[in-house]
C-alpha cells in the first residue's frame, strides 16, 4: 500500500526549486525548524575541556607515584 502524499503540481514545482537551489554558504542562516541551531553554546564545552585536563592530571600523578615506588 503506497502512504506517500500526492504533490500538486505547484508543490512539486517548489520542491524541485528548492532541492535543484544551490547553498548559499557565504550567508548561512539556521534552519527555522532548529532553535538548537540558533542558541550558542551554553559552557558545556568548558566542562568537557576542565574534565579532561583533570583526567590528564591525575593520570600523570598516578604514573609519576607508580614510578617513584
Amino acid at each position: 500500500m503506497d502512504t506517500k502524499e500526492s504533490k500538486t503540481a505547484q508543490e512539486e514545482f517548489e520542491h524541485l526549486k528548492e532541492v535543484r537551489m544551490p547553498e548559499d554558504y557565504e550567508h548561512p542562516e539556521p534552519d527555522a525548524l532548529q532553535p538548537e541551531a540558533r542558541r550558542p553554546a551554553k559552557g558545556w564545552h568548558w566542562l568537557l575541556l576542565a574534565t579532561a585536563v583533570l583526567a590528564g592530571a591525575f593520570l600523570i600523578y598516578r604514573l609519576l607515584s607508580a614510578a617513584w615506588v
